[in-house]
């Protein structure tokens, strides 16, 4: 399988929501690739098992707690990345909190859900965008967004908000590194399925055993991931064991066509509209 050319040995990865799900995938397997790791989370307690434990197995990983949602210490672990290793190919901006609420929820979760998944995001690429551009090397910044960014369902707008924000502007940053003359640097927008992690409901303690049949593992996710990055995607539109590609297709496409055709917001949802949906979809649903 052909791989990012920033991915390479020796190289250095720094990856945020790294404790558990998605970004410990990732930390342990951008480790298993021959890369050096820098975990940063907000749990630092969790964190540094995490870090343990990719040490133990052989790899080389520093643990720097972080809330990325102050610019301050996402700066910080800048530093501290660039300090340990002196060179980062891959930022992987990831770490998130469950959702806000709906539409007239606690204003202060909505605010608590903004400043962690899109301002978290914002820093990650504002604080290292320019140390990788700069640097002259194959790199990647690579964040997580979500399908309820681009087809929004009904229930948890803030989540929704917060990630269709982090499409947005993951999307004017590839725009802008193409622009830039000489940039080796390019950018990538995770869009996970049904993932199992603490996000999507697993706790701790749960076993693997555990997950639902529909549900894709995080490693799983970051194996999807590196293919795609390897053929040079920007959108990589990860399916699950539910939910195929041609599925998400048809859904996002309908998503855009209630603004070409004019219907109701939402109209995926919409009693006016739910069995005309259905009809779309019945061939593409498993």
């Amino acid at each position: 399988m052909p791989q990012h050319p920033a991915i390479a040995p020796n190289r250095a990865a720094v990856i945020t929501g790294a404790a558990s799900g998605i970004g410990l995938a990732a930390a342990k397997r951008f480790s298993s690739l021959g890369m050096k790791v820098c975990l940063a989370d907000i749990n630092a307690e969790a964190l540094e098992a995490a870090a343990e434990t990719i040490r133990r197995s052989g790899g080389e990983a520093i643990a720097v707690p972080t809330d990325v949602s102050d610019a301050g210490q996402v700066k910080r672990l800048k530093d501290e990345a660039f300090d340990a290793f002196g060179d980062i190919a891959i930022v992987m901006n990831n770490a998130a909190r469950e959702g806000g609420g709906g539409l007239f929820g606690d204003p202060q979760r909505w605010r608590d859900t903004l400043a962690t998944n899109l301002w978290g995001v914002i820093n990650g690429v504002q604080v290292f965008g320019p140390a990788l551009i700069d640097q002259g090397k194959p790199a990647a910044i690579i964040n997580t967004g979500s399908k309820q960014g681009i087809t929004c369902p009904p229930g948890d707008t803030a989540y929704n908000v917060s990630k269709a924000g982090v499409k947005v502007l993951t999307e004017g940053l590839a725009h802008s590194l193409r622009n830039i003359d000489g940039c080796k640097a390019t950018a990538h927008l995770l869009i996970p399925g049904h993932v199992w992690t603490g996000i999507t409901g697993r706790k701790a303690e749960q076993p693997a055993s555990d997950k639902p049949k529909g549900a894709w593992t995080p490693e799983q996710t970051v194996d999807f991931m590196l293919e795609r990055m390897g053929d040079g995607d920007f959108y990589i539109l990860c399916p699950d064991n539910d939910v195929p590609h041609a599925l998400d297709a048809r859904r996002i496409q309908w998503a855009a066509d209630d603004i070409i055709q004019n219907r109701p917001a939402l109209s995926r949802w919409h009693p006016a509209h739910k069995d005309k949906f259905a009809e779309y979809v019945k061939d593409v649903t498993p």
